[in-house]
């Protein structure tokens, strides 16, 4: 460094002499250089530079021909540079186009960068362990980004990934908040079906999937209690990365069979002080409505089915019909129970910056949304987020610490109210009385609004901390140790008052109860790691290798309280005279690898990708804790090539692996003989009882993963193809083998020789349409063709999976009864008598198969802008079958609504009518068959859709307008509209007993200075 720069002072030193002679010899020209150098002062050049959204630190800029002259824009996008007026200022930074702009005079110059999607090629994306470039990527890793999620106003980082990544399958359980979603990357895997969850890693921290609540509490308002990653605030995640294959899970061993999802947190970057200050609000509906009968239409069913049974007095307790209730009212009940306004607010603001050492970020989120319910259940949500980023002066010490804090506290109503509103005679009597009072109509009426009077109540705090150590020891030798914590609380809370039911009843207090549940998590974790990287030429080593120790530990108590004095009491659990522990447990799980890579790259053409791990698990007995898995993956950049004219295609690589992962998804303690309070008390003595039967031979399933893939571009990568194909096959499988009754037990959980077979294939398309200064547009479009299959299953026909399975077809199958019409002269459905024994018998007529799992799946999305204004939309498709509305509608000619559909009836629609002939419930072969029908194919559709998921428009403030701030206004929605066959509520969760996810509009506004 000294050379160069003595060089260049001597260079200096010798222009400047040559350059004096020459003046001093030239006194004409000497007087014209003076005047022109006046004219010639530098002056300074301010400007904001932004990607068209938001502000671009650390672009370089330099001026042309100039190499010692050069800025760095601050956090804010802003830059400072001293230029002569003819000067050409030059623009770079990694992932967009080179742009080069005249100085002409101009004090203050504006940048908007575009996207290069060729030097994309070169940015790094996250593999958990290690990052690799784009272009030498020899896993299947799909991504988003900050920029795609905070587009989207969900309060759920899964919501922001549905329908954006080839091979992930993400389904939302519920519209109501705090609830979870079903994710599936490549299929399923495990018989098991709580044995399919994906490994979540928060800035390198695991973190549980599996709720601390309890299905006890949250039942009947939450599908499958709630989700644990509510808790990671979308707004503070910098970006999502997904491995699929073996060659990106291998290295996370026995927790990357079902896929590994990263999340990373945003952290603080180089620059003055920054705060972001962003709000919005949302507003949210239920997108569809059903289409059921109104007055006219039930009483007419309601009185056919009476005439059907024979029935010409119609009984006191037919309110509907016989005079009781209002036979001219009519109300709709889905506008009146679920057809509110949630509303939701949002307020983020956040301070970063640091120099050039030293980086910080702090950040705080608030959040409140309200239901669609009637009454004031809200949810709330508090995040903070910190982080230090910190490197020596010499740069061989690296500190990063990131912290991220929440506490949420949801308050639902205690039932979910969306099936009562399909269900409700249209002629009801009306809610409320004239004094304002739950209307009961003299004991005729369940008024639905009293199970308002029960309560749901969930509070959460969550903490998730991580401490990165990098030391370089030499050059190429670097030292690394992740040190992470995280915690998790719940306190859940379910009230059952006796004002839910109805007063004429008579039911008092003692039938109150009360369901408490308390959970905590807490886990550490410590990974060293040492990391050694080489080259020789153009051949290079990066080698890898670490150890994993975590110790989890999970303790729940989950009680219940009945026979309260007073509902007043009922949140005090020592008012109730029985109280029950229903559940108590401490679990530990320890867990304990040692895991390693090893990447050859020669030329960066040719690249080898070894993975491999050594698991420890305390859920397995002594000789079944440990357990090797490993992957081999490789890549060739054939448009490196020197034969190959890359005029047209600008990229081009082949790329496959093999390996096997693991999965220890099977609960604590399953190899032991296990006991629990019995709650029988024998004189003075509480006893225990065995609950499990121990099997310390069992061992992990294992999963085999193949893939070749094949990525494209063409024209400098505007157009970029990737395709990939894949065949997972999971064996050994936990399962319970049933045992006989005699020995008390169902069954014992031990390693059953099945397999199960994922095979797909996943395209990705992305091209730059149009770009130019002003206007560009940009269409991603990914989807996913996927076979699930059941290969091996000994003795299935044995065994008690045999009403379940079958060998060759998806283990999402059901068997059901074969539908084959009406009987034309009873006017009641029929079915396939399989065994042709003269009766309609379950199991062995049970045998048409129907499989509900996705065919395909994927989304389209587009990116347009236009100078300051910007637009992006995703389609999201599915291609499925599900069980419709008449699986849930309810017996044809009962005290209950149906859908419109029923109105094709026997007999005078004949044999081909869509209901059998309408019964009050009098006539035992209709009610027989109904039984029969709802578990038939009949009752199966398709529930294929295309929904308009998001769409969200953005301005830009111009800096013109305001020196002091940078800003952009935006307006999102969700959910917007669905395509679709289906005859339901919604083809995404095809459920009539919860709440679809909502259509939602939100209006925001962000500022920075």
């Amino acid at each position: 460094m000294k050379i160069i720069s003595l060089n260049k002072g001597l260079g200096a030193l010798w222009y400047s002499l040559i350059l004096g002679f020459y003046l001093c010899y030239t006194p004409a020209l000497a007087r014209n250089t003076l005047q022109n150098s006046v004219s010639k002062q530098q002056f300074k050049i301010n400007g904001t530079i932004t990607d068209g959204t938001s502000p671009l630190p650390g672009v370089t800029i330099s001026i042309k021909g100039k190499v010692t002259t050069a800025s760095i824009s601050g956090f804010n996008g802003q830059y400072t540079i001293t230029a002569l007026p003819e000067d050409t200022l030059v623009f770079t930074f990694m992932g967009f186009k080179t742009v080069l702009e005249p100085a002409n005079g101009r004090k203050t110059i504006n940048i908007q960068l575009q996207e290069d999607i060729t030097s994309l090629q070169e940015v790094r994306v996250n593999a958990g362990y290690y990052s690799v470039k784009e272009s030498e990527r020899t896993g299947s890793i799909a991504k988003i980004t900050a920029t795609t999620i905070e587009k989207q106003p969900v309060i759920n980082p899964l919501a922001a990934m549905q329908g954006r990544m080839a091979g992930v399958n993400i389904t939302q359980e519920t519209g109501a908040p705090g609830g979870g979603f079903s994710v599936q990357i490549r299929g399923i895997n495990s018989i098991r079906k709580e044995g399919n969850e994906p490994l979540y890693v928060v800035n390198g921290v695991p973190y549980a999937s599996q709720s601390l609540g309890n299905s006890t509490t949250a039942i009947g308002i939450l599908p499958n209690s709630l989700s644990p990653l509510n808790n990671i605030n979308p707004a503070d995640i910098e970006s999502i990365e997904v491995l699929k294959d073996a060659d990106a899970t291998a290295i996370y061993g026995s927790r990357g069979a079902n896929g590994v999802v990263l999340i990373t947190t945003k952290k603080g970057k180089e620059g003055k002080s920054r705060f972001t200050i962003q709000t919005y609000s949302t507003v949210g509906t239920v997108g569809n409505r059903r289409t059921i009968l109104n007055t006219p239409q039930y009483l007419a069913l309601r009185r056919e089915a009476f005439a059907n049974d024979g029935i010409t007095q119609y009984p006191e307790s037919a309110y509907d019909v016989n005079g009781t209730w209002d036979q001219n009212r009519q109300t709709n009940w889905q506008k009146e129970l679920i057809g509110g306004t949630s509303y939701g607010n949002n307020a983020q603001a956040s301070v970063s910056g640091g120099s050039a050492t030293t980086q910080y970020m702090l950040g705080g989120t608030y959040h409140k949304e309200t239901t669609v319910f009637p009454g004031n259940a809200n949810y709330k949500k508090g995040v903070v987020n910190s982080s230090i980023t910190h490197r020596s002066e010499d740069d061989t010490f690296h500190l990063t610490f990131s912290a991220d804090y929440s506490t949420a506290k949801n308050n639902l109503p205690g039932t979910d109210l969306t099936r009562l509103s399909y269900t409700l005679a249209p002629n009801a009597p009306a809610l409320y009385d004239d004094q304002g009072n739950l209307n009961w109509e003299n004991g005729t009426f369940d008024n639905p609004l009293s199970f308002l009077e029960g309560s749901y109540l969930s509070n959460t705090q969550n903490l998730i901390a991580n401490t990165m150590l990098t030391y370089s020891i030499v050059s190429d030798l670097e030292l690394k140790t992740s040190l992470g914590y995280t915690t998790t609380q719940i306190s859940e809370r379910r009230t059952y008052p006796s004002t839910i039911y109805n007063p004429f009843d008579n039911i008092g207090t003692e039938a109150a109860s009360l369901y408490l549940n308390n959970g905590t998590r807490w886990s550490w974790i410590v990974e060293p790691q040492l990391n050694w990287k080489k080259n020789w030429g153009d051949l290079k080593f990066d080698v890898l290798v670490g150890t994993t120790f975590q110790h989890q530990r999970t303790e729940q108590l989950v009680q219940n309280g009945s026979g309260f004095t007073s509902n007043i009491l009922i949140n005090n659990l020592a008012a109730a005279s029985v109280i029950e522990i229903r559940n108590h447990d401490v679990i530990d799980y320890k867990y304990n690898a040692i895991f390693g890579r090893f990447n050859f790259n020669w030329n960066n053409k040719y690249i080898i990708n070894l993975t491999g791990r050594r698991d420890g698990s305390s859920r397995f007995g002594p000789g079944n804790q440990f357990a090797n898995f490993g992957a081999i993956g490789a890549a060739w950049v054939f448009s490196k090539e020197a034969f190959l004219d890359t005029s047209v295609l600008s990229f081009g690589k082949m790329r496959g692996s093999f390996g096997i992962t693991g999965n220890d998804q099977i609960g604590d303690y399953q190899f032991l003989n296990t006991y629990e309070g019995s709650g029988n008390n024998y004189n003075g003595t509480t006893g225990i009882q065995p609950t499990r039967l121990s099997n310390p031979n069992f061992g992990w399933e294992i999963n085999k993963k193949l893939e070749v893939a094949v990525e494209l571009g063409f024209f400098k990568d505007r157009i970029f193809i990737t395709a990939a194909g894949f065949n997972n096959r999971s064996s050994n499988q936990l399962v319970g083998i049933p045992l006989s009754g005699t020995t008390g037990f169902s069954s014992l959980q031990a390693n059953l020789d099945a397999s199960v077979q994922n095979s797909g294939l996943e395209l990705e398309l992305r091209s730059v349409n149009f770009q130019n200064t002003h206007f560009n547009w940009t269409t991603t479009i990914n989807g996913t063709i996927i076979k699930n299959k059941l290969v091996a299953f000994p003795n299935l026909q044995g065994s008690t999976y045999a009403n379940l399975f079958v060998i060759g077809e998806s283990l999402s199958i059901q068997k059901l009864y074969h539908y084959t019409g009406i009987n034309p002269v009873t006017g009641t459905y029929t079915f396939l008598d399989y065994n042709q024994d003269g009766s309609i018998t379950a199991p062995d007529d049970r045998q048409a198969i129907v499989d509900l799992s996705p065919k395909f799946y994927g989304g389209i999305s587009n990116q347009l802008s236009y100078k300051n204004w910007q637009m992006d939309f995703l389609f999201q498709f599915v291609k499925q079958d599900a069980r419709n509305e008449l699986y849930s509608s309810g017996l044809p000619g009962t005290f209950s609504n149906m859908p419109a559909s029923v109105l094709n009836h026997w007999p005078q629609n004949g044999i081909n009518a869509v209901s059998q002939v309408y019964t009050t419930g009098a006539n035992p072969e209709a009610i027989a068959a109904y039984g029969r029908f709802v578990d038939s194919d009949a009752v199966v559709t398709d529930a294929s859709y295309i929904r308009l998921k998001t769409v969200s428009i953005s301005y830009t403030i111009p800096t013109a307008w305001s020196k002091l701030f940078t800003g952009k206004l935006y307006l999102q929605g969700q959910n917007l509209l669905t395509f679709t066959k289906y005859k339901g509520t919604d083809p995404e969760t095809n459920a009539s007993s919860f709440l679809p996810p909502l259509k939602q509009f939100s209006l925001g506004l962000q500022i920075g200075f």
